[in-house]
């Protein structure tokens, strides 16, 4: 394992949406939120306040479940944090990074709201060090409303390749308590 670098360039925080209901008769793109799914958004958005990992920007999945995980972490947050739809709905993991490489430079910490399989294959693609235990247990598994912090060495979000990250910290609402 290589040392974390002390004051990252840019913190890319993968959220994966929370936990979702499956009501009959619904499009798979218009599934809200579980009781347990506002619960652990929840439970992630206070987290992120404590840890300070507020980011400057968050791309979000048009999709219901998302939207909604967003906004119940959001709701934990001091400060207004400017989001933007973004078109990470059903898509395969280099999508995600041609998504990333599109943020201007200037935002320094940038949150993702999606899917699996879309969003444990990006992080798997992007980390290629970080905390031996954090790094076995997203690989294993991204459950719903995973959270995955990656410091990057990069100048800018266009730079973000294959292996480019370390992996901070990996958390759940059920690694939370």
């Amino acid at each position: 394992m290589t040392p974390k670098p002390m004051l990252p360039k840019h913190r890319l925080i993968l959220l994966r949406h929370a936990k979702s209901a499956w009501p009959d008769g619904v499009a798979d793109r218009e599934r809200p939120l579980a009781d347990r799914g506002r619960k652990g958004a929840c439970v992630i958005g206070t987290y992120m306040v404590r840890e300070k990992l507020i980011p400057d920007l968050a791309l979000v999945s048009p999709a219901r479940r998302a939207q909604e995980t967003w906004k119940l972490v959001r709701r934990a947050f001091s400060k207004k944090v400017e989001h933007e739809a973004a078109d990470i709905y059903e898509v395969p993991a280099e999508r995600i990074l041609d998504v990333i490489r599109a943020v201007q430079p200037g935002i320094r910490t940038l949150l993702i709201v999606g899917h699996n399989p879309g969003m444990e294959n990006a992080a798997s693609l992007i980390v290629a060090d970080g905390d031996a235990d954090a790094v076995g247990r997203m690989r294993e598994k991204f459950p719903t409303a995973g959270l995955a912090v990656i410091d990057l060495d990069l100048d800018g979000w266009d730079e973000i390749t294959t292996g480019a990250g370390y992996l901070e910290r990996f958390v759940t609402p059920r690694s939370l308590g």
